[in-house]
């Protein structure tokens, strides 16, 4: 008995002496890699901007203690894995209980339906891999009792070489994230690891991945057997060890103080530049800040209005005023179904009923189709109208001159599932996930709403596969009908990657969709989603000339102008084209990066509204929203009905200038050139904007704050964050 608990206790203080020893090297390695890290990141794009020497010693300094407090963190799965190598785990009732765990959760991972099944791609195939290697390997060892100690070897250096791994792995794909976002990991990340198979394929094809992984594995080979063979990690039966408890109790309290420190540091020591505040966190922190706050409790996160105050200011911002109506008074020049000039002059009643908008306009609507181009990631700055001297996008240029322009508008978000909302719902950003990928999302207010109460067919066309950011659920549940890539004729797909097909795979199918419709005599409304302008850049051969990297996003905006082009000029052909509105307007920027948190340029995307002999070619310098597109629309179509927009008709003279701009926490308004940016923990940072170039705009933070506008920003995000969604 003695000589049991003898051998015991020395297997204990082996595992104890190897932590111990093994803690502070992965700390010291964790760090140096994330020193290296940041030194990348200060000196490759986006990072265009310069710190002051305070910034530069937060950068480094918090940085420093951020890294340390996450190793911390990172340590507990090491002490709970080597604190159970004794064998004690393999005597009865304890071996039984872990056999029958180990077996209940293989069997769980077999099933057709489980968690893992969710995640799509390889998940399940590594969650049932992973659980039959553990059940096996614990049944080897419990009934060959041989084979544990060098069980235990093999597992400790595995161990090592896995951490090794995973560092540096993760410091590449936080270049590889900032360099697309401009951010450490943020809840995109996170959002992204549900769609597995896409984002998995985009980095499949956006990168060379196998030769990249391979580099780096055999980097952490040799760091790990330089390690083990200086025996870094310690010496196995050379004593002195701390006590388990006495290990344990002191680890405990600094991860406990980690905890808290890195919580504090995310949530308050921010700097007045974004890029400093993102270089001197911890990216694998914010990564886990991200996945608990993907949707975030208004009231309790948020400065607000006495809800009185805010739904009074809000009916006022949105030209529901208490008066019993106005009425428009400044022409918009169409033509009418019977070929007349027809104006907007005194044909628009607005009356405020219950916080609903009654439209009243005494000129019959004019029910013309109505197409919407929603270009992936398309920002103002790719096109010349807007200072790009690239020459990319020949044919949206060219349609400008042709139609009615909002040069002044832009994206409530950085993600499509944003831009959709905003074109759909026509309500200014949430706090936190998008409504679209929220429970209880169908049935609501939308475009489709109005649209089908004045006789629309309604449709979402789409190249990838509707259930990314859950899309399907949305637009079926809310009256569109789903053409995406599950439903494109074979025939029809002569291209694609990873997301889908091709624009013009996407505009073939749509065209003949629309013929389809059209001899129905019933006028159709659709959204035509795009795919091509997203990494990996890949579009079919020969399509367009171009100097530089094929693969690259620049080509990939000349490819996507090459398809609108084609598209129009296939679509002028058909008999329907001159009864018909086509609506192009970008989904988001291509990159949202910029030295505030919202980079007001980095939201700012052309909106373009094209219908030759009924719209007049008009260029609109008004400032406004994405979420107002629609409304003006319906405008322009003198449609009458009862709106729970929160958008405006654009063109009216009582129309409030100002534009919603968020990312996941922080919810930006825009309106007298000041930007006003509420976040969490009931923050508010305000910036003036100034106009430094055309299309170019510098922000510098506001000395004294404009609390009018603050409070036109709380009332607006408070009400759409606080009002149950309005239901059709």
């Amino acid at each position: 008995m003695n000589r049991n608990c003898l051998r015991n206790q020395d297997k204990t203080e082996v595992v104890h002496d190897w932590f111990r020893s093994f803690a502070p090297v992965f700390i010291t390695f964790s760090v140096a890699i994330g020193f290296i890290t940041r030194i990348i990141l200060l000196f490759v794009p986006p990072t265009v901007v310069g710190f002051t020497v305070a910034e530069w010693a937060k950068i480094f300094l918090l940085g420093f203690v951020n890294d340390i407090a996450f190793s911390v963190l990172a340590l507990a799965p090491a002490l709970l894995i080597h604190a159970t190598l004794n064998d004690a785990k393999y005597r009865k009732p304890l071996s039984v209980i872990i056999g029958a765990a180990l077996l209940a959760f293989t069997v769980y991972s077999f099933l057709p339906s489980n968690i893992f099944t969710e995640y799509g791609s390889v998940v399940p195939a590594i969650a049932r891999s992973l659980s039959a290697l553990l059940l096996c390997g614990f049944c080897l060892r419990l009934f060959i009792p041989g084979i544990r100690k060098g069980w235990c070897k093999v597992g400790l250096l595995l161990t090592m070489g896995l951490y090794i791994l995973l560092m540096i792995v993760n410091a590449v794909s936080e270049c590889v994230f900032w360099n697309e976002f401009g951010l450490r990991y943020n809840f995109i990340a996170v959002d992204y690891l549900v769609y597995t198979n896409e984002v998995f394929g985009n980095i499949m094809e956006s990168y060379p991945v196998i030769p990249m992984f391979l580099g780096v594995l055999l980097v952490a080979v040799i760091i790990c057997w330089k390690l083990f063979r200086n025996k870094a990690f310690g010496n196995a039966g050379n004593g002195g060890a701390i006590p388990f408890l006495a290990t344990f109790v002191i680890y405990a309290l600094l991860f406990m103080g980690s905890f808290f420190w890195l919580r504090f540091s995310y949530r308050n020591l921010q700097s007045g530049n974004n890029y400093a505040t993102e270089l001197q966190c911890n990216g694998c922190w914010n990564f886990l800040e991200a996945y608990s706050s993907s949707t975030l409790e208004y009231d309790r996160f948020y400065q607000m209005l006495p809800a009185d105050e805010a739904s009074a200011l809000k009916l006022a911002l949105c030209n529901q005023v208490t008066e019993p109506s106005y009425s428009v008074t400044e022409p918009v020049e169409v033509t009418g179904q019977d070929g007349s000039a027809v104006t907007s002059a005194d044909s628009v009643t607005v009356a405020n009923s219950n916080g609903t908008q009654i439209i009243r306009d005494t000129v019959p609507a004019i029910k013309k189709n109505i197409v919407v181009i929603a270009v992936e990631s398309l920002s103002a700055d790719f096109l010349s109208a807007y200072g790009n001297e690239d020459g990319i996008t020949p044919n949206l240029d060219t349609l400008i001159e042709k139609s009615l322009v909002f040069d002044n508008l832009y994206a409530a978000g950085n993600r499509s599932v944003r831009g959709l909302e905003a074109l759909t719902l026509c309500l200014p950003p949430s706090a936190g996930e998008s409504l679209i990928k929220r429970p209880g999302n169908t049935g609501l207010f939308s475009t489709g709403t109005v649209l089908r109460a004045n006789g629309y067919t309604t449709s979402f066309i789409y190249g990838g596969d509707s259930y990314f950011d859950n899309m399907r659920t949305y637009f079926s549940g809310n009256g569109f009908e789903i053409i995406d890539k599950t439903s494109y004729p074979k025939e029809d797909i002569t291209f694609a990657n990873i997301w889908g097909t091709c624009d013009e795979d996407s505009y073939r199918v749509a065209l003949k969709e629309f013929d389809k419709k059209a001899e129905s005599g019933t006028p159709f409304h659709a959204i035509i989603f795009t795919i091509s302008n997203h990494r990996p850049y890949t579009f079919p051969e020969g399509k367009i000339t171009y100097d530089g990297e094929i693969k690259s996003r620049s080509a990939a905006v000349k490819y996507t102008d090459f398809t609108i082009g084609q598209f129009l000029a296939q679509a002028s052909r058909k008999p329907w084209f001159a009864n018909t509105v086509f609506v192009i307007v970008a989904d988001h920027c291509a990159s949202s990066a910029g030295k505030t948190s919202i980079p007001v340029d980095k939201y700012h995307i052309p909106a373009i509204v094209y219908s030759p002999g009924f719209i007049r070619p008009r260029r609109v310098e008004k400032l406004c929203s994405q979420i107002d597109l629609m409304p003006t629309v319906f405008s322009l179509l003198h449609f009458s009905y009862d709106s729970k927009f929160y958008g405006q008709d654009i063109l009216a003279p009582e129309y409030n200038q100002r534009a919603f701009m968020a990312t996941y926490q922080d919810l930006g308004y825009y309106s007298d050139d000041v930007l006003t940016i509420l976040s969490p923990v009931r923050r508010v940072q305000q910036f003036d904007v100034t106009l430094t170039e055309p299309w170019h705009h510098t922000e510098t933070p506001k000395v004294a704050q404009a609390d009018s506008l603050v409070k036109e920003a709380q009332a607006f995000y408070q009400t759409v964050n606080l009002s149950p969604l309005a239901k059709e």
